[in-house]
């Protein structure tokens, strides 16, 4: 049962275990610019990833959100083991959405997400207060907490659940907890059968109305070489403000 006052975790949306190296592919980041952040990173949502305890390792605190934290680490930990086995199907159902393949690799890719779930279940356990149970497109957060915040394979991915005026919703939140000179990194921007989001000019114009400024950053795969795209937010009036 979800803790009261949390929506819970829909069971469409797959629960996935990403390790730390796979977030610094996805959203263009580096070790070295996980340590040097100047405050905690947001993971929204986090599901079983092993980001929270491997960027400890780096000095990096990370807050991890998910609505599946109203459950318990182990069945939180079942649920990505469910969604590993949703992702081997899918690689091999649509190949051309995922790195080409070699022999082997599917598997051994998500290995690393093995490894990744069982971090998660043990930080989750040592660490409770760094894991919150929170649903998009309210977060228990004061404005301006992050230094930087990733939110991966939600926004966009699942556009049956998210509809263009909860995706304003949701990115619009998640400026409002990210620092003035903080930014927002979201990716994918399609949903999970490689379709591109269709109006994403008019959603980044209703951002735009918010005084949230846009950018589309083109980044290239580290396997593959393809593009990525990620879309990266800033609120223009607190930039403003801290640059005075």
């Amino acid at each position: 049962m979800a803790a009261a006052g949390i929506p819970p975790a829909h069971p469409d949306v797959l629960v996935t275990s990403r390790p730390l190296d796979e977030y610094c592919a996805l959203f263009g980041l580096t070790r070295a610019r996980l340590a040097a952040l100047p405050g905690p990173l947001l993971d929204c949502p986090a599901g079983a990833a092993g980001l929270a305890a491997e960027a400890r390792g780096l000095g990096c605190r990370v807050i991890a959100v998910d609505p599946a934290y109203a459950l318990p680490p182990p069945v939180v930990a079942d649920r990505a083991l469910a969604a590993r086995a949703a992702m081997a199907a899918a690689m091999a159902a649509r190949p051309r959405l995922y790195p080409a393949p070699r022999p082997h690799r599917p598997e051994r890719y998500l290995r690393s997400w093995d490894r990744a779930r069982r971090l998660f279940t043990a930080d989750a356990a040592a660490h409770p207060e760094q894991y919150v149970a929170a649903a998009l497109p309210r977060l228990p957060f004061a404005d301006g907490v992050f230094a930087l915040t990733l939110s991966g394979y939600l926004v966009f991915a699942y556009p049956e659940l998210f509809g263009p005026e909860h995706q304003v919703a949701a990115l619009t939140e998640l400026v409002r907890v990210t620092a003035a000179d903080g930014e927002v990194r979201v990716q994918p921007l399609h949903d999970g059968r490689g379709r591109r989001c269709g109006h994403l000019d008019p959603l980044r114009y209703a951002l735009g109305e918010r005084r949230i400024a846009s950018e589309i950053r083109r980044l290239p795969g580290p396997v593959d070489g393809r593009t990525r795209r990620v879309l990266v937010l800033r609120a223009a009036d607190r930039r403003r403000q801290a640059a005075r």
